[in-house]
């Protein structure tokens, strides 16, 4: 681990549960003002839930829509049909094709961050599974990138749309926004991400849900956060 992180370290007690107003002041005081990296770093939310993320009824998988943004638009490709190319161009996407970039996929295009595909173009896009899965780009229902409303599935993704999905150990670890973001707009963009995770709980999820909660920047210490602060 690196000084400047270590001297970060420093700064933060370990044995406290810092409430989330608390938390994103340090990271954009203290830390950023002395240690943050040489680049407009990510503040990063990271949850473990109290699930068994081995049973397929309690996954925990969604989307939601960033009030303010993630301070980086994404490229959005769409897989749509022949009919329907020009109102996905219209729509704001930066790849646009139906069978043809179905192909193109198939060579090595992988150049985009979201696909989104019609429902009627799934069975086609079934054929390249393999090859955007491994990378999370299988267009997925759940997600909103399974839609025949192309133009507001685009305009979310665009917005800052957030995709959360729990890991084997029943970790959400997520990216929510700009360390230069404003204070308060981080603070929304947090709760949302928060209170879409608490709406996904699975029915079969007994116990404690939200266990434990720290904010982190893309090369920054985490802290520790006093779930008491989310109830609103």
């Amino acid at each position: 681990m690196g000084k400047r992180i270590e001297n970060a370290k420093k700064l933060i007690d370990e044995n406290k549960s810092y409430s989330l107003d608390e938390a994103i002041s340090f990271f954009l005081k203290e830390y950023s003002e002395k240690y943050s990296a040489k680049f407009d770093e990510t503040i990063e939310f990271i949850l473990k839930l109290g699930i068994d993320a081995k049973q397929s009824d309690q996954m925990v998988r969604g989307a939601v829509t960033m009030p303010n943004g993630l301070g980086k638009e994404k490229k959005v490709a769409v897989i749509i049909e022949s009919s329907r190319v020009k109102e996905a161009k219209d729509s704001g996407a930066d790849e646009v094709g139906g069978e043809d970039l179905i192909e193109k996929i198939k060579g090595g295009f992988l150049d985009f961050d979201v696909c989104v595909s019609t429902p009627g173009m799934m069975s086609k896009v079934s054929t390249i599974g393999k090859l955007l899965g491994p990378k999370g780009l299988m267009p997925n229902p759940k997600l909103g990138t399974v839609s025949d409303d192309i133009k507001t599935a685009v305009k979310n993704i665009k917005k800052g749309q957030v995709e959360f999905r729990v890991d084997k150990n029943g970790i959400i670890h997520t990216g929510i926004a700009k360390i230069k973001l404003e204070q308060e707009k981080i603070k929304e963009n947090i709760m949302e991400l928060y209170n879409a995770i608490l709406s996904a709980r699975p029915a079969k999820s007994k116990g404690i849900y939200m266990k434990n909660l720290f904010l982190t920047t893309t090369h920054g210490p985490s802290l520790k956060l006093d779930l008491k602060s989310f109830v609103v």
